[in-house]
């Protein structure tokens, strides 16, 4: 990855912009998030005067300290967008003229903001103005993550990877001899082992090919849909949830397993995947295969325990996954992350479905938070990985259309992601802890990605990485507990 350059990075007027865009723009989001939550709409009921409230601030009366809260950040917002605003205007000839633009959208639609909302204290709220007051907000934040995005582009974006587009089969001396070396190594290394540690180092080997890092935040986004789908438990027994995790973990463990069959020989040329279990044969296709095909089949008669529906889309993760995008996404187009986000969506359908038995829309938002994350999230694992991808001949983000392209993207999707997560709450009447979780996490994802941008290191992508993982478990722990539990 590129390193940094100290005549991009000289502390000046463009970083200080970049740097009150982001503050002013995760302030916002605080709010929007909090507008959005059950709590405010008893706050605005609590308090009906403005622009303060009457009465002394007290904890016996928790709304009308939401209340107060809620509106003394909004002065601290608006200070950051007064401040952002300036700090523009003092630096408008190195910044871009839609950077300008885009970013006065932003600023002129914030007194917006405040004249609604200051509408729904005094009239009350309704249908009409609380979601007028949401969709302005989210409006207003994606206009100031957009400007940021446009702002933090290097002036001379970096091109594509050279030759990126292996021909399989085709390499160089060095790619090649270091997989059949493995491969040797592998074959001969488990005859030597004592007849425990042989059966131990298969064991883990056939454990591998399920991909069980994958297993916790699936089964975490399942356990998600399942909490959003009962009424405050009471429609959730052990029973759904043990099935429908337990068909899960098959499910997620067979498309591991055809994924490692389907593409050993690219897995090859990879540094990162050379050692895998087929690509090395310690397991051969053929029984990888069937191992594969016997998950799959124990998934499906898991999931029919709980019903049908869940089967089916049990049984599509496990084709979207293994064919449509191993087969079709992944080595032909450049969209390969984005599509196959849909793959990760499924378990949340999957866990709405154990429990009612149907699709609803509160399930179809969580798919949607989990879609708009995926890119945001992998776009990360593949900047660290660009050469790698490279060299297996996958047209991966940064491979084809570079580094700066690709963080530029991150941006996008994470600001995506969060106002799907707006859009859940209000969707779903979430409370404080959902509210402070993406607040808090969503903070620490997008300050990895401005470090992202601003040091192009492997060690920064791998930070950013590291952080979407964080803000989706934890955003997903807080679904569940908020459902369950608050």
């Amino acid at each position: 990855m590129q390193q940094r350059g100290s005549h991009v990075f000289k502390r000046d007027d463009r970083s200080d912009v970049s740097s009150l865009l982001a503050a002013t723009a995760m302030g916002v989001y605080l709010l929007v998030v909090a507008g959005a939550t059950a709590s405010i709409a008893d706050a605005a009921r609590a308090c009906t005067n403005w622009p303060v409230c009457r009465g002394p601030v007290t904890l016996s009366d928790p709304a009308l300290l939401i209340a107060w809260g809620h509106r003394a950040v909004a002065l601290l917002v608006g200070c950051l967008a007064l401040a952002t605003g300036v700090a523009a205007l003092r630096a408008r000839h190195r910044l871009r003229r839609r950077v300008l633009a885009t970013l006065a959208v932003g600023i002129a639609l914030f007194p917006v903001q405040v004249g609604i909302g200051a509408v729904v204290v005094t009239s009350g709220p309704t249908d009409v103005l609380t979601t007028a007051h949401l969709v302005v907000g989210m409006v207003l934040f994606t206009a100031l993550v957009v400007a940021l995005a446009w702002e933090l582009e290097p002036d001379t974006p970096d091109a594509p990877a050279d030759g990126w587009a292996v021909e399989p089969g085709v390499d160089s001396a060095d790619e090649s001899d270091a997989p059949v070396a493995a491969a040797d190594a592998a074959l001969t290394a488990p005859a030597d082992l004592p007849p425990l540690k042989r059966a131990t180092a298969t064991l883990s080997a056939y454990f591998r090919l399920m991909k069980p890092r994958l297993m916790w935040l699936l089964c975490l986004v399942a356990a998600a849909g399942m909490a959003l789908a009962s009424t405050g438990g009471d429609d959730l027994t052990v029973r759904t949830v043990v099935l429908t995790l337990g068909g899960g973990v098959l499910a997620i463990g067979a498309s591991g397993t055809f994924n490692h069959v389907l593409e050993r020989e690219k897995d090859k040329k990879m540094d990162r995947t050379s050692d895998r279990p087929i690509a090395t044969h310690q397991i051969p296709v053929r029984r990888a295969v069937a191992f594969g095909v016997g998950l799959a089949g124990l998934s499906l008669a898991v999931f029919a325990q709980v019903n049908l529906l869940a089967a089916a889309l049990g049984l599509s993760a496990i084709l979207f996954y293994s064919v449509v995008y191993t087969l079709v996404l992944k080595p032909n187009t450049v969209q390969n992350t984005v599509i196959g986000g849909f793959a990760g969506a499924l378990p949340a359908l999957i866990g709405w479905a154990a429990v009612t038995g149907t699709f609803g829309l509160p399930g179809l938002a969580l798919a949607g938070v989990i879609f708009l994350w995926t890119p945001a999230h992998f776009y990360n694992l593949a900047l660290a990985y660009k050469e790698d991808y490279a060299k297996g001949g996958f047209p991966m983000m940064p491979v084809v259309r570079g580094e700066a392209a690709t963080r530029k993207h991150i941006l996008y999707y994470l600001a995506a992601t969060l106002v799907a997560a707006v859009a859940l709450a209000a969707m779903t009447g979430l409370g404080w802890v959902y509210a402070a979780t993406t607040c808090a996490f969503g903070g620490v994802f997008l300050w990895t990605v401005l470090r992202l941008h601003r040091e192009r290191t492997e060690s920064a992508a791998f930070r950013a990485f590291h952080a979407s993982n964080a803000y989706l478990g934890a955003l997903l722990v807080a679904i569940v507990v908020d459902a369950l539990a608050v």
